[in-house]
């Protein structure tokens, strides 16, 4: 892979480093001190700061500041990127059509703008995910409990989607919610949700179970799973299997960030 880099450029330089790079289809990252403007959808306005640009040739921009994993501002695949030099300042500019967008970086100084000459078309071979738990279970659903009929996935409710809907042995109805990691209180009130859900259609006298189905639980939604009358399978999402008990001595919150992220995101 080549990387051309420029420290501290001027703005003439960084900009004919970058008219290079957008035509050679590199990844590129800025660093420097700059201000972002969105137009589009909305509008949106950051003053100045210190804050690294990542433009990627399939036409995505991503704006990180030193704090937290996500950008402050970002575009996604399928705009164009370009650069001028306007003001006094170096603007970095992110554009799509449909819908009509625009977002504006503009820099005051730069202190360092490098190109790469990425090539990485592997795809992302995901192991251990929320469907391959999914997929151990409609092939032997004994691995849940005996007798455990599936009778329908993602089922729809008020509440969401439900991971797989069926009947345990005695025909009552079971909610299975899934997930591929240790996981907290909100997958727990997740599951809630869901119950409530078909209490509300099937009525509030019929019998429905919940069960939350993960590798692990912390202490405090273990907890509220017993208060809530909920249950919980210990499966390993990559063999289907009780998996082999983990270090009790790790964090009892551990992965429910993840979960209340993922539960937004399924929710929305």
């Amino acid at each position: 892979m080549t990387v051309n880099t420029l420290h501290r450029p001027t703005h003439r330089d960084a900009l004919v480093h970058l008219e290079a790079a957008f035509e050679r289809g590199d990844m590129v990252t800025i660093f420097g001190r700059c201000t972002v403007d969105y137009d589009g959808r909305a509008t949106s306005e950051l003053g100045p700061g210190d804050r690294l640009v990542v433009l990627k040739p399939d036409g995505s921009i991503l704006v990180h500041t030193d704090e937290k994993r996500t950008p402050v501002n970002w575009q996604p695949p399928g705009c164009t990127h370009s650069a001028s030099v306007r003001d006094g300042r170096l603007r970095v500019r992110s554009t799509r059509t449909s819908p009509d967008e625009r977002l504006d970086v503009q820099f005051e100084r730069v202190e360092q703008c490098s190109a790469y000459a990425v090539n990485d078309r592997s795809d992302l071979e995901l192991v251990g995910s929320e469907e391959d738990l999914r997929q151990h279970i409609l092939s032997d659903p004994d691995v849940l409990e005996p007798g455990f009929e599936p009778l329908e996935t993602e089922r729809q409710s008020d509440a969401g989607a439900i991971d797989i809907f069926g009947e345990d042995a005695a025909g009552v109805p079971v909610v299975v919610e899934l997930k591929r990691r240790r996981v907290g209180p909100s997958a727990a009130s997740q599951l809630r949700r869901y119950v409530d859900a078909l209490h509300r259609e099937f009525g509030d006298d019929e019998p429905i179970r919940g069960v939350l189905v993960a590798p692990s639980v912390t202490e405090r939604a273990g907890d509220m799973l017993d208060r809530e009358g909920l249950e919980f399978v210990a499966l390993d999402p990559e063999t289907g299997e009780p998996p082999v008990e983990e270090d009790e001595s790790e964090s009892g919150d551990e992965g429910e960030d993840e979960d209340e992220k993922t539960d937004a995101d399924a929710d929305a």
